[in-house]
C-alpha cells in the first residue's frame, strides 16, 4: 500500500521498479507529526530525508530579533532544500521548519538516503529535480523581497491564503509571511480596507475584492 501512495504522489516513482520501491520502503519508517509540531529546529543536524504524504510543512528562518519570514512551503510530493542540502553537505540546519496541518512522511535515514542516491536512478532525479524547483522558488522569493513593493507582496499573500481556503490569519502571521514588521502590514491593511478590498475583523482578513487585488499583485512583474 505505501508504494502505490509513493507512485500516486510522487511523479518519479510512477514507473520505478517494485525492487527500487522495496528498498526505499524497507529501510524507511512513516512518521507521523501533529499539527504545530516542529519538524526540526535551527541548529539540529539532519538524520533524514522526508517524503511528504499528508498535510503541509512551512519552513521560516528567525533572526535574533525575533522577526521571522516565511522561506517556503512543502506539500505532499514536493521536497525540502534544506533536508537536501544540508545531507549533501553533512551540515545542521539554518532554519527551522513547523508543520501547518498532521503530517505523514516517510522518513529516509541518512545513511539509507547516501546509499539510494548512489544506486538508484529514479531517487537522484526525484531529489535533485526536487532541490532544483525549490531552489527556483527560494531566488524567486529573494527577488520579491529585494525588489517588488509591499502592497504588491501584501496582496498576493492575501491572494494566497484565501485559494489555500485560510480563514482566520493574524498581522503577525502575514508579516511573517512579507518578512516585515507587523505595524507595516497594519497600516497597508488599514489603506486595503478603506478601497473596499478586504474586510478587516479580529484575526481574520476577508478578500472582498478579488479583481482590485489581482490587479496590485501584479504591479513589479
Amino acid at each position: 500500500m505505501l508504494k502505490q501512495e509513493l507512485r500516486d504522489i510522487f511523479s518519479r516513482f510512477v514507473d520505478a521498479d517494485d525492487r527500487f520501491l522495496d528498498a526505499v520502503v524497507a529501510g524507511a519508517r512513516l512518521v507521523k507529526i501533529d499539527n504545530g509540531s516542529y519538524v526540526f529546529h535551527s541548529g539540529d543536524h539532519c538524520e533524514a530525508f522526508l517524503l511528504l504524504l499528508e498535510g503541509g510543512v512551512r519552513v521560516r528562518l528567525t533572526a535574533a530579533s525575533g522577526r521571522e519570514i516565511t522561506l517556503y512551503r512543502i506539500a505532499p510530493g514536493g521536497s525540502c532544500i534544506l533536508t537536501t542540502s544540508c545531507l549533501l553537505g553533512n551540515e545542521n540546519y539554518p532554519a527551522e521548519a513547523i508543520t501547518e496541518s498532521n503530517v505523514i512522511a516517510v522518513a529516509i535515514p541518512s545513511a539509507v538516503f547516501e546509499d539510494l542516491l548512489e544506486k538508484s536512478k529514479p531517487f537522484r532525479r526525484l531529489v535533485f529535480d526536487g532541490f532544483a524547483t525549490r531552489l527556483k522558488n527560494v531566488i524567486a522569493k529573494i527577488e520579491e523581497l529585494s525588489f517588488t513593493g509591499i502592497d504588491a507582496r501584501l496582496a498576493r499573500v492575501l491572494l494566497d491564503c484565501d485559494a489555500r481556503g485560510v480563514a482566520r490569519i493574524t498581522h503577525q502571521e502575514i508579516s511573517v509571511e512579507l518578512g516585515t514588521a507587523r505595524e507595516v502590514v497594519s497600516r497597508h491593511l488599514k489603506r486595503f480596507e478603506l478601497e473596499r478590498w478586504v474586510d478587516l475583523g479580529r484575526g481574520r482578513v476577508t478578500v472582498v475584492d478579488h479583481a482590485g487585488l489581482r490587479k496590485i499583485a501584479t504591479v513589479g512583474d
